[in-house]
Formats: C-alpha cells, structure tokens, sequence
C-alpha cells in the first residue's frame, strides 16, 4: 500500500516538472524505482534545459553574484553619503540632536534631558550632542544600565563605560531585568542591554522641547 502511494505521488511530482533527483529526496525512493515508474512520462525539452541551466550550483553561483553585487553597490552608496554628509558643522549637529531626541529622547520627566537605545553609537551620538551642540560638560551626565538577570554586570558596566567614555562613578545601579537575554531575539543586534544617558537641567529641557515643538508645528500647518 505505501509504495502505490509513494508511486502516485511520484507521479504528480513527475506531473510538476521535477527531475528524478527532486523526487528522490522527497519521497526517499532509488533512481531506478522512479524510472520504472515514470518512464512514460519523459520531461519535456523546455523543461530539461531549465533544469539543466538553474540545477543548484548555477543557482548558488547566481546567488554569489548578486550578493556580491549588492556589497559593492552598498560600499558605493556608503562612500557617497559619507562625502555628503560629513563634515557635519556646529549647526547641523544640533539640528541632528534635534531629531534624534523628538523620536527617541524622554518626554514624560521636563526636568531631564535623556536618550536610552541598546545602540551604542546613538548613545555616544547623544553623548557628542551634549557636549558640542549645548554646551554640557561629561561629568554632569548620569548613566542607567538595563540588563538581563544572566548578564555579566561588572562586564557590561566596563563595556560600556569604555565606549561611551563615562567612568563608573557616573553609573546608577543598574536595573536587572528578570527575563534572560538567551530569550531575546536581537536579530544581530548588541547583546548588551540598554543605556540611558541623561542630564538634569530643567531649563536646558525647557529650550529643546520647544526648539522640538517648533519643527512639530511647522510641519503640523494644513497645506491648501
């Protein structure tokens, strides 16, 4: 009974266009089982050439070419938005820090200036920011960690004290997350929890989120 079954499968498959070795590894049947079986049912010569022209290899070969392809058209957009966009000048600089904290700063705490992002370089963006654009010195920024409880702390404290160029002594405690880090997908992401950076000057965020408000506003008017 199962190989009247696996015989009238092959069959269909046969049906679709596949070659023996397509079937083979499907159904786990000899070469010479499914040319008894199919042998009145020969493929046509349209279909063997399109066998013969897209079998693995060729198709592994494309694939390799397109890859590579996308790499160094990637390296030649990289190249040319590095020559548009730097060097980026005091202004622009600002304007940029604008944006980063209108979609990722804090709003809910109006005494604080504050970035958190498991990215370490928009972290020492915001950080640059600070420092260049208003004028705030490093030893007034506090630094919060948030982990995973099968973290190592001490690591990631010094991991990230040295990329972001802030001693220790500026960290809180961090806060240790219960769920593990072996459950999070990062999708090829950091694998080093998440940083805020923050500075206390309610005047100072007073001035950003108006400066915010006016870009929101300016794109808030009704169009005719």
């Amino acid at each position: 009974m199962a190989r009247l079954i696996d015989r009238e499968k092959s069959l269909a498959l046969r049906k679709q266009g596949m070659s023996y070795s397509q079937i083979k590894k499907i159904l786990k049947v000899s070469k010479s089982t499914l040319s008894l079986w199919l042998r009145k049912y020969p493929l046509s010569k349209q279909r063997i050439r399109e066998l013969r022209d897209w079998n693995e290899q060729r198709i592994e070969r494309c694939r390799e070419t397109k890859r590579s392809k996308k790499e160094e058209r990637l390296k030649s957009y990289y190249r040319e938005q590095r020559k548009i966009i730097f060097p980026i000048n005091k202004r622009e600089l600002y304007l940029a820090g604008l944006f980063l904290y209108w979609g990722e700063g804090s709003k809910y705490k109006i005494a604080e200036l504050s970035v958190s992002n498991s990215d370490p370089s928009v972290i020492r963006f915001f950080i640059r920011w600070l420092v260049v654009a208003l004028k705030i010195p490093k030893i007034k920024m506090k630094i919060q960690l948030q982990l995973y409880n099968d973290m190592n702390i001490d690591k990631e404290l010094q991991f990230w004290s040295k990329i972001i160029e802030i001693p220790i002594s500026q960290f809180n405690k961090p806060y240790i997350k219960k769920t593990s880090i072996n459950r999070i997908n990062h999708k090829g992401g950091f694998g080093h929890g998440t940083c805020q950076a923050r500075i206390g000057d309610a005047r100072l965020s007073e001035k950003i989120l108006m400066a915010i408000k006016t870009i929101s506003d300016q794109y808030n008017k009704l169009r005719p």
